[in-house]
């Protein structure tokens, strides 16, 4: 399933609340896709996908480890636990890992430093 990511439904800007009409067709150049939930798991689970010109992005469906580089500047794998915050608190009560959360891990506070739905892996700093 596609999402269509071009804005087609602006007003005028005179003030007199009027909308401008359609500057062209639906193009596959504007289509993208859904958001990747990447959800705490006990096991990796990853899905190759085919993208516009025929590459292949690695998405990251489920993720049970993270790479932490230390506070003493060595990287480390450790398990995650949970997701302690998130900018969406939604995403922090189902357990979504995006840029930017903080994770529980076995050696302390993580945080993502990677997309880690297009990147296919968890990468974050020690806090």
């Amino acid at each position: 399933m596609t999402q269509y990511h071009r804005p087609v439904h602006k007003k005028v800007s005179s003030g007199t609340g009027g909308s401008k009409g359609k500057s062209g067709d639906k193009k596959l150049a504007h289509l993208g896709g859904f958001f990747t939930a990447t959800r705490v798991g006990d096991r990796e689970v990853r899905v190759v996908v085919r993208t516009r010109g025929g590459n292949r992005k690695v998405k990251l469906k489920k993720a049970a480890y993270v790479n932490v580089v230390t506070k003493e500047g060595k990287t480390r794998k450790a398990k995650i636990l949970r997701v302690i915050e998130s900018h969406n608190p939604e995403f922090v009560r189902m357990d979504i890992i995006t840029k930017g959360a903080v994770l529980e891990t076995e050696i302390g506070k993580v945080k993502v430093t990677n997309r880690v739905g297009q990147d296919g892996v968890v990468n974050g700093v020690q806090l």
